[in-house]
Parts: structure tokens; sequence; C-alpha cells
């Protein structure tokens, strides 16, 4: 949409309020192209991998901002840099592997090369054959480099940002965000897997979810059956000022009776099945606070999950107006022995692509996608909890769904 001096112009909110979402801003392609300028390129850190991944001088992997490629890699000096995966010459992708070790970055259209600063350092026949052709006269290597950008590195995670606004990284999550991301990444990681899940919705469908903690055991039959998170049980949203990154989190409730469950006659409310082996079910509690469920978000796109013992990273990469790249990133720690690793990857089980209880955050989006075609004169309403953007102690709320918004909003300038 463009107003009369054609200045890119966001889908309008029926109110100020934040608790009207209306489903244009989910399915137009243009307030999908405006994002990529105001939200990713904007002054935001978007999660980018893991410091283990580039340990060593040399190695490097490819991520993405929004839809745009990065290459991350740790130069010959020890020293991180990001970079637009993109060749300076005519725009080809540089690197086509997700991750490896190089002493530097070739162009397979036309071999120019790069070091690992982005430095243009080779432009094959830059001088022509036999005093023919070539480069003109007046070409400078040194103002042909990669496009980079801020990279940064927080407990082993590593983000990147476009913009020089972006505060530090530790200003822009906020002291009990910091405290959330440390109480879960205290110690050296070791990857259990990795997989890529793609969603049938837009990439904000899935970020709302996420900070859902109402929907989680309503919709997840395997939660509430089993008693693994349940809104009876004790626990908070937190918020932060922004209003862009929160933390869900809940502890194992002793009271194991559904009866607010079946007051309210809802989906899950069944007590009849039980599992024959029960293993799944166990929980360890190995950060000592009795926390069962912490999931934690960064925005725009960075979740970090734990499901009992079941640690996992989500990177949420838009793919167009009504399509969403998940991709999961299952961790444990380098001191784990050999039962709790085995631990780890049979309670994997209930998350990812097919997992018990994260199938079904799949589906949903794409039905939402699918109801809101063709009704973008309407507005989902997020009222449960009020109409705050604020921290608050009970999960029966879209308290920090509303945060989303609030950091969005003022991003895209609504």
């Amino acid at each position: 949409m463009k107003n009369g001096s054609d200045i890119p112009q966001s889908v309008s909110f029926p109110s100020k309020s934040l608790s009207l979402v209306p489903y244009e801003v989910f399915t137009s392609p243009a307030q999908y192209a405006l994002e990529n300028e105001r939200v990713f390129k904007g002054p935001v850190w978007s999660y980018l991998g893991l410091s283990r991944d580039v340990s060593d001088p040399g190695d490097y992997l490819v991520s993405a901002i929004g839809e745009i490629s990065i290459i991350v890699v740790r130069n010959l000096d020890g020293v991180l840099r990001a970079m637009v995966n993109r060749c300076a010459h005519r725009g080809a992708l540089l690197c086509l592997e997700r991750s490896g070790s190089a002493r530097k970055f070739s162009c397979v259209y036309h071999a120019w090369s790069y070091d690992l600063d982005g430095n243009l350092t080779n432009v094959a026949f830059e001088k022509g054959i036999k005093g023919d052709g070539g480069m003109a006269s007046n070409f400078c290597k040194e103002e042909h480099g990669l496009r980079r950008i801020r990279i940064t590195e927080f407990s082993g995670l590593l983000f990147g940002s476009f913009s020089e606004a972006a505060p530090e990284i530790e200003d822009y999550l906020g002291p009990e965000v910091c405290s959330r991301v440390k109480r879960v990444l205290h110690k050296p990681l070791r990857i259990l897997g990795r997989n890529t899940q793609i969603l049938p919705n837009n990439w904000k469908l899935y970020m709302e979810n996420v900070k859902d903690s109402y929907h989680a055991s309503i919709l997840h039959l395997f939660f509430t059956t089993f008693r693994l998170n349940r809104l009876t049980q004790s626990g908070e949203i937190i918020v932060d000022e922004s209003g862009g990154h929160h933390v869900s989190y809940s502890r194992i409730d002793q009271d194991h009776s559904n009866a607010q469950y079946k007051k309210e006659d809802v989906r899950s409310n069944n007590d009849t099945v039980a599992l024959t082996d029960p293993a799944i079910l166990r929980t360890i509690d190995e950060f000592g606070d009795g926390i069962s469920l912490q999931i934690l978000t960064v925005f725009p796109g960075f979740v970090l999950q734990q499901v009992q013992n079941s640690l996992a990273i989500r990177q949420v990469l838009p793919r167009g107006a009504d399509k969403t790249d998940l991709v999961w990133t299952y961790l444990g720690f380098e001191d784990d022995d050999e039962e709790m690793q085995e631990h780890r990857l049979v309670q994997n089980n209930m998350v990812g692509p097919a997992g018990y209880i994260s199938m079904e955050d799949g589906a949903v989006g794409g039905f939402i996608q699918r109801g809101i075609t063709g009704t973008s004169e309407d507005a989902s309403v997020v009222l449960m909890g009020g109409e705050g953007a604020e921290s608050q102690t009970s999960r029966v709320t879209e308290a920090s769904v509303r945060g989303f918004w609030k950091k969005y909003r003022s991003l895209m300038g609504i």
C-alpha cells in the first residue's frame, strides 16, 4: 500500500489497542515486503546460530535474517564476521553449503574470490587476455567486498543486525530474558540433531503461537493427558519492556486432579489413556528450580525451549507471506553421560515436526492461514488476560502475544 508520495505504508490496525490484529497483516504481500526493511533490516538482533559451530578459524555457517542469506565465519585471527551471502559481482549465492571450513570464499559463477573478512581478493581475468578485455582501468577491488553486518555473541548464541541503531545485545534482551537464557545455556553444548520444518503460514502466526501459553494445554492433548503442562500449575509470563521478548514457565503440579479441565469441558480432558512405557514422562530437575517447562522468545524469530529435559532452539525464517521455515536444533550438554543423552533423545520425540506436543503447532498455523484468506477486513481478538502487554503471574493470558504486536507496531510505524 502507498500514499500520495509513494512511500510504502503498513497495513492499518483497527485501533491503538493491541487486542485487535487485522488479518491482512498475515496475508498482504506488500506488508511482507515492508517487513524486510522495517523489521528484519531494522534495529533488531536476529539469531544466526551457535558459536560452537564456528569455534575454529575458517569455520563458517550459512544462516538467514528474514529471507536474506547470511554467512557467519571465524576469520584466521579468530574474529567473528557476518556478511550477506551474495557475490558482489552479479549477486549469485557465494556459499552453497550449510557449514564447513574454508580459507577463502569463491563464487562458482565467475570465480570472484573473497577472504574471510569479506574483502575481494581476486577477479578472474581482471586484466583480460593478452591485453584485450578485462575490468575497466578504474576498477578497485577494495570497493567491491561483501556486505558486512553486525554480529554479537551472548551465552553461546550468535545474533546479527543490519542496523547500527540496534542496542548492545544485553540491553536489547533485558535483564529478565538474559537471566533466563543463561539459566538453560549455562555450560558447553552438544548438538543432538537438526531438521527444518516447512510451515504453510505467515511467520508471525508461529511467533504468536509460541508466545501463547493459553493454548498449550488445550490444543496439545499429550500435555494435559499426562499432566506435563496444565494451566492449573504454578508459573508466570514475563514480557520485557519492549514487548518483543517473553518467557513462559511452569512447575510440575502435585495436584493431578482433572477437575478444572472437566469443568471447562475442553478437548484435553482425558483420564483414560496411559503409556506402556512412561520413560518419556520422567523429569530430571537438572536446573534445580523445579521448572519443568520454559519457552523463551527473542524478537523477531528466536525460540529457546526447555520441555522437561528436551532442550532445543527454534529459528523462525519467513519464506513468503504464507510460508515459513522452522529450523530446529536439538541440544544437550557436553558433560551429559550416556543415560542423560539417551533420556534427551527419547524426550525429543515430544517436539519437532512430528512431536507429540509440537505436531499440532505445525498444523494450526495452516488452519488460520486458510481460515483468514479473503477476510482481510476482519481482525483477530487477543483479549485473554486483558489488553496490556505486561508480565503476569497467570498463564491464562495473551499478554505476550500483545507484546509481540507492541514491538512489531513500533518498528512498522503503526
